[in-house]
């Protein structure tokens, strides 16, 4: 065997090792357990069935959404596993870190939790961009920058422009996307011949039922933080459904044999969850969620059908699993949706008397969605040219897509 696979024995280890000791006594000297009031809506015994469904649509939905690769299924997975478990350590110390600096009240522990379970989405969505490319020690010093730069957003976002936390927290898509788009454009392209890259029908069902467990469970994500449960939860379930119809539909339009492409409905179905993300608890109506989640359920599918062909080589896009598709621009037509009912609501609450409460409203979501996109892309190309310095040993091109390189594999599954 190479020596080249044994160089993350010295290295893999000893990092995690590294970040759960400095984790253990930042949280030793610094995290400080809180007591839930009576009565409190965050209280343990009425929070935790939904902390459990966002939980399980993380580490199980996701890993095995990321399974798209013939070789690469362990890695998908386990590395999935890893980032998550390492990532909400974070997390809750940046959410500390926030209170110490008196940036965000203190909050109820469990709620503090299920925040750094919703920020790490971020990191989760962005391996789906570097997927198969990135090693073990570059996705975890990606995840670490990762979140303290998504935190940091949210700050500017908060203190500055004034945004809601709900909202600022659900710019979690926006920024995981183009961030993971950023990362991924400053690796080297795999060659043109390389068919480790492409899926089996073994794949696509395993990815395919990983985004049924994440489509179940979307509603608590979008609701979990939510002041208006019931409605977050009605309506992110219609723009769900309407954008799963419309994924078939659409699957069956844009090829040319008129047959369902399994590629097409994976990515489309869950873009409904994600534009109803910023605005689930704040929709009256709904007969608007489900025009939102087939507006979504197009802009994914035709996205992915035309602008994959004529975008991605022109700009040099590199989105192993579409995460650009099926994240990046629903969340832009989201945060659109979010100025435009926000001005129609404030409209006809003011009667389209006050201009300056609209210029204000627009403003400040105008803002917040362009600091967020801007600052993802800026400090992703960043983390990317970091990422591939020599003291990460950022793998040849040749072993991208490929678990044999990281995993104990059996021939069987290697021929597979």
């Amino acid at each position: 065997m190479p020596s080249r696979y044994l160089s993350f024995r010295c290295s893999v280890p000893w990092l995690i090792l590294l970040l759960q000791t400095l984790f253990l006594l930042c949280s030793f000297f610094g995290f400080h357990r809180q007591t839930p009031a009576l009565g409190d809506i965050y209280s343990p015994s009425s929070f935790y069935p939904e902390f459990q469904d966002v939980n399980h649509m993380v580490i199980f939905g996701f890993g095995f959404f990321l399974m798209v690769l013939r070789r690469y299924g362990f890695s998908s997975t386990g590395f999935n596993f890893l980032l998550i478990v390492l990532g909400v350590q974070c997390s809750v110390l940046m959410e500390n870190l926030l209170v110490f600096l008196r940036v965000q009240q203190n909050e109820v522990g469990m709620k503090s939790l299920a925040k750094a379970v919703v920020s790490t989405t971020a990191v989760v969505i962005s391996t789906g961009a570097v997927l198969g490319k990135a090693n073990p020690v570059q996705l975890i010093v990606m995840t670490l920058v990762e979140l303290i730069i998504f935190y940091v957003s949210r700050c500017i976002n908060r203190t500055v422009l004034q945004v809601p936390q709900q909202l600022s927290l659900m710019h979690v898509h926006l920024f995981g996307a183009y961030f993971g788009l950023a990362v991924a454009s400053r690796f080297p392209e795999p060659p043109p011949g390389l068919d480790k890259n492409r899926s089996t029908p073994k794949s696509e069902l395993f990815s395919m039922l990983g985004t049924v467990f994440v489509w179940v469970f979307w509603p608590s994500f979008n609701s979990i933080l939510a002041d208006s449960k019931e409605e977050a939860v009605l309506n992110t379930y219609f723009a769900l459904a309407v954008s799963a119809v419309a994924a078939f539909m659409l699957s069956a339009l844009t090829s040319k044999d008129g047959k369902f492409r399994m590629a097409h409905v994976h990515g489309a179905v869950l873009a409904g969850g994600v534009t109803l993300s910023y605005t689930a608890g704040s929709i009256q109506q709904p007969w608007i969620a489900m025009i939102l989640g087939l507006l979504a359920s197009g802009v994914a599918s035709l996205g992915s059908h035309c602008l994959q062909r004529c975008l991605n080589p022109a700009l040099k896009l590199q989105d192993t699993s579409g995460v650009h598709f099926t994240f990046g621009l629903p969340a832009v037509l989201g945060a659109v949706a979010t100025v435009v009912l926000g001005v129609v609501e404030e409209g006809i609450n003011t009667q389209w008397n006050n201009l300056s409460s609209l210029g204000y409203l627009i403003f400040v979501n105008l803002g917040a969605f362009c600091q967020t996109i801007s600052t993802a892309l800026i400090t992703g190309l960043i983390t990317g040219l970091i990422l591939n310095i020599k003291l990460l040993k950022a793998v040849h091109v040749s072993k991208y897509f490929d678990d044999q390189f990281y995993w104990e594999v059996s021939c069987k599954i290697i021929s597979g």
